[in-house]
């Protein structure tokens, strides 16, 4: 028998959070909050170790991190890159001006707690404070590093086996990968926590996106702990600037790519307001397609091109001269159905868009097997806002239920399974169907 979806609004972020979900997030923030308290109360208790390079270091991520342009809710998936490298810089610090320093892990993990506090300040008052899964990353990943580094460092066993020099470089460059994978696990864990969504897929996601702005961020942390133990904490502004004039360029980038999508769902109501499809469709439509496709493990970039095809998938509409019922172009026939399916491709081409979203569009009145696994996943999440807009209060079962029905012709079963599942688990949040 089929699971019933929810008949109600999904839950909002955190709600539909399952039992092991949430005991995940529960263990990560217990986690970073212990050592956070732990570390704050050692490092009052002790008294601050170097505290000129322990207030440079400080001010450098509070810096950081009031000047961050979004979170993880803006697409960013570290907002605050500056923050971030000062934060590593220091796990990883070793000789100031060529002295050697001995602050430990405790000391780095307060600084970095400490800074990150002072410079979340204006944005809290803003009521755009960061979320508490971004402040638990950085808590532990910080607390990593500095674990890999500052013990064997302090204990003098690091120079003893790896005297200056390439053999030294290589091992920070190790400490690196390491800390990079401990980020991209604990950022993938708490997005599985959060959403149900696959983890592997996930963290493939986190991975490919170090590649960018993290590794940016890591060769930044290891540069500046190098300077300084070279040149002092002068060479701190120094190495920082060109990580802030790039924090910059990137803001600069990311609003530039939020104007971009909303001209492509500007675009995408243009139906809607003609009156050929209903209001919230293509909207709707987006949603659950993007939901499938993270359901059945697409990469970041295969998202987007599924999210816009989906959003435009009903644009070849406008070359009708008289709306079909409900922008119900299944029930035209299969040569008008391929006809309004190419001359939608033709216009999402016309707009500039990536020429995969015009494939995905183009395909849409093609047999599902002759399809891309994108345009199989729009198809589906389609026939099914359709169907439950058409079945009344019964809509989301009986629709589930026609769609498993014509799994042998028009869709692929692991499409509507996965349509299935992201329903029943109710993680998203749809446009009202009117």
């Amino acid at each position: 028998m089929s699971r019933k979806p929810p008949t109600k609004g999904p839950p909002r972020e955190g709600e539909g959070t399952s039992a092991t979900g949430r005991a995940t997030l529960a263990l990560l923030h217990c986690g970073a909050g212990t050592l956070s308290a732990v570390a704050v109360a050692s490092t009052l208790w002790h008294g601050v170790d170097q505290r000129g390079a322990a207030l440079a270091f400080g001010l450098l991520i509070a810096l950081g991190e009031a000047a961050r342009w979004g979170g993880p809710a803006d697409g960013e998936r570290e907002p605050a890159p500056l923050a971030a490298a000062g934060a590593l810089a220091y796990a990883l610090l070793g000789e100031n001006a060529g002295l050697p320093t001995h602050h430990g892990v405790l000391q780095v993990t307060a600084v970095a707690v400490a800074g990150g506090l002072i410079g979340s300040v204006p944005h809290v008052a803003a009521g755009r404070g960061p979320s508490l899964d971004h402040m638990t990353r950085r808590v532990l990943t910080v607390g990593f590093a500095a674990a890999c580094f500052q013990p064997l460092y302090n204990a003098g066993t690091l120079h003893a086996i790896l005297p200056p020099g390439p053999g030294y470089a290589l091992w920070l460059v190790c400490v690196l990968v390491l800390t990079a994978l401990c980020d991209a696990v604990l950022a993938a864990a708490s997005a599985r926590a959060r959403t149900g969504w696959p983890f592997g897929p996930l963290l493939r996601d986190e991975l490919r996106a170090m590649l960018g702005v993290g590794s940016a961020v890591c060769a930044s942390g290891v540069v500046m702990a190098l300077a300084v133990a070279v040149a002092g904490l002068w060479a701190l502004p120094v190495f920082s600037l060109p990580l802030l004039l790039t924090q910059l360029s990137f803001r600069r980038y990311a609003a530039v790519r939020t104007t971009y999508r909303q001209t492509i769902t500007s675009l995408a109501r243009a139906t809607e307001i003609a009156g050929y499809t209903p209001q919230g469709h293509a909207r709707r439509v987006a949603v659950l397609s993007r939901a499938v496709g993270r359901e059945l493990g697409l990469s970041e970039p295969d998202l987007t091109v599924l999210e816009y095809a989906a959003l435009m998938h009903d644009i070849g509409q406008l070359s009708l001269v008289d709306p079909v019922p409900s922008g119900a172009t299944a029930l035209l026939p299969e040569a008008e159905q391929r006809r309004i399916a190419l001359l939608g491709g033709a216009v999402v081409r016309q707009t500039g868009v990536d020429a995969a979203v015009a494939v995905v569009v183009e395909h849409q009145a093609d047999p599902y097997r002759e399809q891309p696994l994108t345009a199989r996943i729009v198809r589906a999440a389609n026939a099914y806002d359709e169907m439950v807009r058409d079945e009344g209060p019964g809509g989301p079962l009986t629709a589930l239920e026609r769609l498993r029905l014509a799994t042998g012709h028009d869709y692929q079963p692991e499409v509507v399974e996965s349509l299935a599942r992201v329903l029943a688990r109710g993680g998203l949040t749809l446009p009202s169907t009117g």
